[in-house]
């Protein structure tokens, strides 16, 4: 199967944005708090999309803060699939007494909104990188765990999973040998909406101020600290903005092929 143009598009603009995080230190023209000019200067051959509020290059500011917006988001959605999927699995295969504990615990923690939930955590919490990213991938584990309990209950009943159970292979085979493989379509799809929320997540924490801490650089704290800039027609504010938006459009576009991809294949295969 081709990779359609929208995809070709989301997968140049994700690997642009995976490689800059990747390779920031080597590619970031100044320090990621140096000052280096004078407050909001405008896009020059020195400063290609101009300076911060305190005179930091708002490129080197970008790259470095993409770097861990991207790094907070991708850890949190592993712990929240591995987490959330493995309860999830676990609840429709153990059933009784055992799903209706977790789901009802799981169904407790959903009642309180996810950023109010997180913003009380971290006001009694040290805020800095692996808490941050332990609170954001558990809070978020619940709702992987409604979906792939949804779809595992679905599979749990069908002839293959009854069949690998005669056989007497154990829960473990089944969860990671049946279930799983044909639960990954709509988990794909459900990851890149999932480390969306993660990039929106960590930023607005960020933005609030129980996120990334200065003069560590992040997204939303980038927006924080020129946003006042705005009211002078200061664009600085908006790059981050721009960025996030940017990736958010690119890894659905590239998560919406690996779905089709995957659902063909198996309409193939049947």
């Amino acid at each position: 199967m081709r990779m359609p143009l929208s995809a070709r598009i989301g997968l140049f603009f994700t690997a642009v944005y995976f490689g800059a995080a990747i390779f920031a230190p080597w590619i970031a023209p100044y320090g990621m708090a140096e000052i280096v000019g004078d407050v909001w200067e405008p896009i020059s051959a020195d400063h290609l999309l101009g300076t911060d509020s305190i005179g930091r290059d708002l490129l080197t500011r970008m790259i470095y803060g993409g770097r861990t917006t991207i790094f907070i988001a991708t850890m949190a959605t592993i712990i929240s699939f591995v987490t959330g999927s493995v309860l999830g699995f676990l609840a429709a295969t153990l059933g009784g007494w055992a799903d209706q504990a977790l789901s009802r615990f799981v169904d407790l923690i959903m009642s309180i909104p996810t950023l109010i939930f997180a913003l009380v955590l971290l006001s009694v919490m040290p805020v800095d990188v692996p808490v941050l990213i332990l609170v954001m991938g558990l809070l978020d584990a619940t709702r992987v765990y409604r979906l792939s309990r949804a779809v595992a209950v679905d599979i749990n009943v069908m002839d293959y999973v009854e069949a690998a159970r005669l056989r007497g292979e154990g829960r473990a085979w089944v969860i990671f040998r049946e279930i799983l493989p044909n639960a990954l379509s709509p988990l794909v799809a459900e990851m890149g909406l999932r480390f969306i929320f993660m990039v929106l997540f960590v930023s607005t924490l960020s933005f609030l101020g129980l996120g990334v801490q200065p003069p560590e650089a992040d997204w939303g704290g980038i927006v924080k600290e020129n946003k006042d800039g705005i009211i002078y027609g200061i664009p600085a504010a908006l790059v981050p903005a721009f960025a996030i938006a940017t990736l958010a459009i690119s890894v659905n576009l590239v998560a919406d092929w690996v779905l089709n991809r995957t659902t063909s294949l198996k309409g193939g295969r049947g």
